[in-house]
């Protein structure tokens, strides 16, 4: 069911997030497309160094092909290349930093501008905005119009998004630390705001907070940036939430009327976890989840067996990769 309100479903995406997006996008669009106005697929093609441009050239055009299946199968769907021509640059500035040049990535390499540029695009005032790695249980059909109503009844709230993790018997929060939000069903207020998903009214960010700081990371994160050749900025998460505290604004994560909607995040990456994600998205669909998931945002062992991915992140944190860096070029 859509709203009363024009409302635009904009997801993020990149050629490297291909292995994952071949599932999860057909999952959003079939979780969410029919209670929307527009669905924005945003495509950044500026690569960075670093693990975010992993198989660029190789995904690029199965990305391309499971966007044009997207286009073809639901007529509001369109894709946009995120535009990094002076001009369109500019204009986003202008409505997000109040004209201070914006960098084309964080300091690790992931996104930056894209977030924005999508943001900046939406045709409607009520943005959806997704990565393109979440799931969404739950099957509401009317969760986007309950979000857009709680917005109009709370001046203070700049961005609501579905209950994180899988519902709990007791209503709680496993993973997360929030205090409890009056509502109908089970809700939660942060002061910060996550850029994973959030469904935000761009005319109150304009009229409330104006414009965002840009900000250095922290000084590990900017030797991190330099190492790997990427620009030294902060994440946009980061930036909004110091916004949102300035501004006295929170966030609103909520389940919803009857079975509701809420997310899940895999937080990392291994061909296992490719290997299961057909059957993992099923289980979301289907609300097949372990006692030990519930209350829980990131998806966890109970559901995917992460030790592989975790143990290849232990060997390849930056710091270890500048240590061999530096070590062969004193070799030579």
């Amino acid at each position: 069911m859509r709203s009363n309100h024009g409302v635009t479903l904009q997801i993020n995406l990149a050629p490297s997030d291909w292995l994952h997006a071949k599932y999860t996008l057909p999952h959003q669009l079939r979780q969410l497309a029919q209670q929307v106005d527009e669905i924005l697929l945003t495509l950044d093609l500026h690569r960075s160094p670093g693990r975010f441009s992993e198989g660029w050239q190789e995904r690029l055009p199965k990305i391309q092909n499971l966007i044009q299946e997207c286009c073809t199968q639901y007529p509001h769907v369109h894709l946009k290349e995120v535009d990094y021509s002076p001009k369109v640059v500019a204009n986003v500035s202008d409505m997000f930093f109040g004209g201070l040049p914006i960098p084309p990535k964080d300091f690790r390499g992931g996104p930056f501008y894209s977030y924005f540029f999508g943001l900046y695009s939406a045709q409607h005032n009520y943005i959806f905005h997704l990565d393109s790695d979440l799931m969404f249980g739950g099957g509401s059909s009317t969760w986007i119009a309950e979000a857009i109503d709680l917005l109009n009844q709370r001046p203070n709230v700049l961005v609501c998004g579905p209950l994180p993790g899988p519902p709990t018997a007791d209503g709680q929060l496993r993973s997360q630390v929030a205090e409890t939000e009056p509502y109908d069903s089970p809700a939660f207020r942060f002061s910060s705001l996550s850029s994973r998903y959030f469904l935000l009214d761009r005319n109150r960010f304009t009229s409330l907070v104006k414009k965002l700081p840009l900000k250095y990371a922290p000084i590990r994160g900017i030797i991190k940036a330099l190492v790997e050749g990427n620009y030294p900025y902060n994440l946009p998460e980061k930036i909004f939430t110091e916004a949102m505290l300035e501004n006295s604004l929170y966030r609103i994560e909520f389940l919803g009327k009857q079975t509701g909607m809420w997310s899940l995040h895999p937080p990392y990456r291994s061909k296992n976890f490719y290997d299961c994600l057909p059957e993992l998205i099923q289980r979301v669909e289907s609300g097949d989840i372990p006692e030990a998931q519930r209350g829980v945002h990131d998806v966890n062992d109970s559901l995917v067996d992460w030790s592989s991915a975790k143990e290849a992140l232990k060997k390849n944190r930056w710091w270890k990769r500048m240590g061999k860096q530096l070590k062969q070029k004193l070799l030579n």
